[in-house]
């Protein structure tokens, strides 16, 4: 539910206006603030809940776009634990050409050579530093650097780009993973008829 006056922001050549991104929720923190991301977070509510400043956000998902694309789409890993977080995710991943891994991580696919479906991705997205940390784990060991989704309570000591967002709420990753996706087509001249809808998971 959005408080009335929020967020009184303007944002400059915003990838959706302010309002779709406070529907979505993208800017709701959790009641937990790490000192990594305290230059994100543009208030505290009355209940406690921190909040996320969405000029960052939008900032960050172009950043991140213009990074992402610097690679073949093909070396990108996309990961996920988080059961809303899985379904756009896997959308992104298809939208974009990139590699996904959903669900639980197998701990050494991307430091063991001798396991079956060992990978060596270029670049990782992943969905929460929290819930994703094995992932962070050995992508620092293999010196891969990481992109991540990361609300108000998390560390992002090896995060190489922050995107700041709710990485909890289902239509928070769903508008943030479709945003991403359009900002990257874009970026390649392609357009697309895809909505936030479209990242939607029924659950």
């Amino acid at each position: 539910m959005i408080q009335e006056n929020e967020m009184q922001i303007e944002l400059k050549e915003p990838l959706v206006p302010v309002e779709d991104y406070l529907a979505a929720g993208v800017h709701i923190g959790t009641q937990q603030k790490s000192k990594d991301m305290k230059d994100f977070i543009y208030r505290v509510r009355n209940d406690g809940l921190y909040i996320l400043d969405i000029r960052r956000t939008d900032e960050r998902i172009k950043t991140a776009a213009k990074f992402l694309n610097q690679y073949n789409p093909a070396n990108i890993l996309v990961v996920t634990s988080r059961q809303y977080g899985q379904y756009p995710a896997k959308k992104y991943s298809e939208m974009i050409g990139a590699m996904s891994m959903i669900g639980r991580f197998i701990p050494g696919l991307l430091t063991n050579q001798n396991l079956n479906g060992y990978i060596e991705p270029e670049v990782v997205l992943l969905t929460d530093p929290i819930g994703d940390a094995q992932v962070i784990r050995e992508a620092v060991q293999s010196g891969i650097p990481v992109v991540a989704l990361c609300d108000t309570n998390n560390m992002t000591s090896y995060v190489d780009l922050v995107i700041p967002t709710n990485n909890k709420g289902r239509k928070a990753l769903s508008m943030v993973y479709y945003l991403l996706t359009k900002e990257m087509l874009r970026l390649r001249g392609i357009t697309t008829s895809l909505t936030p809808e479209d990242y939607e998971t029924d659950i």
